[in-house]
């Protein structure tokens, strides 16, 4: 074993010299160029270090670039989306409020044309039964509203007021199964009552076998019933049944969409005149529907 020992030991001096003697002949040997060699290969050993981590540091440079341009992206990706959510809900508001403009121009007009004092109100409510087809206003007596008093809007009639209080109003909607009004077609003059039946479609009962009645006929208000001033609309005839030379079933569509309204007039006063919304006037009791 001391004899193995020795050998390895004077192997390795052996390297040592001969290494060391190869760095002292290479420090002393130049090549063409003048230079050392052994400097010129320190260098070269040196300069693929220094471009193998300058390699690497500019790409990590670049990943990190990279991942902070992606949280500038995210954050104004964030800052778009909440801005367009923002214009969204501008653009609904801005929406809403042009219909609303729109149906207030409408109702002023028609306040302007129509020759009955009139007041307007507000649809505040609307019935939950089908059973009674009801909406209720924001004014009452407090402001002249009274019982019988007809609800119109710009496309025709939308019912009576039928429970007023000091600040609300009831309103029964022409549709409703217990209301009716006089009426008579536009084209041919031919009368009857118009009465609901609890849908969204109305009756024309009464009318005479020999009528002249056409789909698509303009049904008005005929003022015979003393609730509903003469001359406005309730509806188009949707459709006709004639049985034994009588009318047995004739449908007539309304032409107010009772779903949709906001706002109403309330003919206060029915007797043609200067307007002031403060008179009120109130009409004879509609006479009992005929059974």
């Amino acid at each position: 074993m001391a004899l193995l020992d020795i050998r390895q030991r004077v192997g390795w001096l052996f390297m040592t010299v001969t290494i060391a003697h190869l760095i002292l002949i290479s420090a002393q040997v130049t090549t063409r160029r003048g230079v050392p060699l052994l400097e010129e290969a320190i260098f070269g050993a040196v300069a693929e270090v220094q471009r193998v981590a300058t390699g690497g540091i500019g790409e990590a440079r670049g990943v990190w670039q990279n991942y902070l341009n992606l949280r500038q992206i995210s954050r104004e990706n964030e800052d778009l989306k909440q801005r367009l959510s923002q214009l969204e809900v501008a653009l609904q508001q801005e929406r809403a409020l042009a219909g609303q403009t729109r149906v207030l121009q409408q109702v002023l007009q028609l306040k302007t044309e129509t020759p009955f004092s009139t007041t307007p109100a507000a649809v505040i409510a609307s019935g939950a039964s089908p059973e009674f087809r009801t909406m209720t206003l924001d004014k009452g007596s407090s402001q002249g509203l009274a019982a019988d008093m007809a609800v119109i809007a710009p496309a025709g009639v939308v019912g009576r007021v039928i429970l007023p209080t000091p600040r609300a109003a009831k309103v029964q909607l022409i549709i409703d199964r217990n209301a009716a009004a006089a009426g008579l077609v536009e084209r041919t003059r031919a009368q009857g009552v118009v009465v609901g039946t609890g849908g969204d479609r109305m009756r024309f009962e009464y009318v005479a076998g020999t009528a002249d009645l056409k789909t698509g006929d303009r049904v008005v208000t005929s003022g015979m019933d003393g609730i509903y001033p003469k001359g406005f609309v309730l509806g188009q005839i949707e459709s006709i049944e004639r049985k034994a030379g009588e009318f047995s079933n004739v449908f007539i569509r309304p032409s107010v969409n009772l779903s949709a309204l906001e706002t109403v007039l309330v003919v206060t006063s029915a007797t043609e005149g200067p307007k002031t919304d403060t008179a009120v006037t109130r009409p004879q009791s509609a006479p009992a529907r005929p059974e």
